[in-house]
C-alpha cells in the first residue's frame, strides 16, 4: 500500500510541474523570429540571444537558465550552434521539458572544407528550404507540446510564412542569377555560408577564420594559404559577419596585394529594427542584395 501511495505521489508531482511549466523559450533570434512568426500571439515567446550577438558565445544569466527549466518548450539551434548555453539546454532535457533541435531535422550537410571537416554545419539558415522545414518542425512541436495554443491560428501563420518562404526562395535565385558563374566564389570571416553555396550554386573559395565557429583563430599559413586562393580565383569580395570585428578581414584583403573589398553581411544574428535585418526575411533579402552587389562590382 505504501508504494502505491509513493507512485501516486510521484504521478501527481510530475503532473503537477508539467502544468506549471508554460512559454515557449528560444536560444537564438534567428529561430525567435521563425517561431514568433508561427505562434503569432498565442503564446508568450522569450528569445534568450540578444540582436547582434554572437550565437557561439552568447551567455545567459541564473534567472534565465531556471526560466528554460520552467518552459513548456525549448526551440534551439544545435549541431554546436550554441556553445555557451548547450549545458542548460541539456539540463532541460534531463528535467523533462521538450526541448527541438532544429538544424537536426533539416537535412543538414557537413562541412567540406575546414578544420570541422566531416562535422555537421549548423548554419542551415542561409538556405531559405531548409528554413521552410525549420518552420514545419517548429509548428509541429509547438501544437504537440505547447497546451492551450490556438490550433487553427498556429496552421494559418503557418502556412502564410511558408508562402514568404517560398516568395524569398524564388527572389534569391533570381537575384543569384544574374551573377557570372566564375563569380559565383565566396570567402566569408568563418565557415557560415555552406548551405547557400549548396541551393545556389556557389563555390567556397576559403574563410579568414577556418572553421565553423568564430571561437577559433588563423594562423598565418592560414592566411597566406587563402590568400593565394584569392588571388588565383579573382575574388573580388570578402564578406564579414556585421557584428563581428573584420579586422582580420581586412589584413587578408591587403595581403592579397588586389583591390578586394570586405562587405559587412548579417550572418548570424538578426539586427535592431532599422539595422537592414530586423527579421529573417529582411536578413536574407539583405544579405542577397549584398553578396550580388559585392560579385557583380567591377574592380
Amino acid at each position: 500500500m505504501a508504494v502505491v501511495t509513493a507512485v501516486a505521489v510521484v504521478l501527481v508531482g510530475g503532473c503537477s510541474a508539467d502544468a506549471d511549466r508554460s512559454g515557449i523559450i528560444v536560444t537564438t533570434n534567428i529561430l525567435g523570429d521563425l517561431t514568433k512568426a508561427v505562434v503569432g500571439d498565442a503564446v508568450p515567446v522569450t528569445v534568450l540571444m540578444q540582436t547582434g550577438a554572437d550565437p557561439h558565445s552568447f551567455a545567459i544569466s541564473a534567472r534565465q537558465a531556471a526560466e528554460i527549466e520552467r518552459s513548456a518548450l525549448v526551440v534551439h539551434n544545435g549541431l554546436g550552434l550554441e556553445e555557451g548555453i548547450a549545458k542548460h539546454v541539456e539540463a532541460a532535457a534531463a528535467a523533462g521539458v521538450p526541448t527541438l533541435a532544429v538544424a537536426e531535422g533539416v537535412d543538414p550537410i557537413d562541412y567540406t572544407s575546414d578544420d570541422s571537416a566531416g562535422t555537421p554545419d549548423p548554419h542551415f539558415w542561409t538556405d531559405p528550404q531548409r528554413v521552410r522545414k525549420a518552420v514545419e518542425a517548429i509548428s509541429a512541436e509547438v501544437l504537440a507540446r505547447v497546451d492551450g495554443v490556438d490550433s487553427a491560428a498556429v496552421r494559418a501563420n503557418t502556412d502564410r510564412y511558408l508562402a514568404e518562404l517560398d516568395q524569398l526562395d524564388r527572389w534569391m535565385a533570381d537575384r543569384f542569377a544574374t551573377i557570372a558563374p566564375e563569380r559565383k566564389q565566396l570567402v566569408t570571416d568563418h565557415h557560415v555560408f555552406g548551405y547557400l553555396a549548396q541551393r545556389f550554386g556557389f563555390q567556397v573559395i576559403g574563410a579568414v577564420i577556418p572553421s565553423g565557429t568564430t571561437l577559433a583563430s588563423p594562423s598565418a599559413a592560414d592566411l597566406d594559404s587563402l590568400a593565394t586562393a584569392i588571388r588565383t580565383a579573382g575574388v573580388p569580395a570578402i564578406f564579414a559577419d556585421s557584428a563581428q570585428p573584420d579586422r582580420l578581414a581586412r589584413v587578408l584583403a591587403e595581403h592579397t596585394g588586389l583591390r578586394v573589398r570586405v562587405i559587412a553581411l548579417h550572418t548570424e544574428s538578426l539586427s535592431a529594427p532599422g539595422g537592414g535585418a530586423a527579421t529573417y526575411l529582411e536578413m536574407a533579402r539583405t544579405n542577397t542584395e549584398a553578396i550580388v552587389g559585392g560579385l557583380t562590382a567591377t574592380t
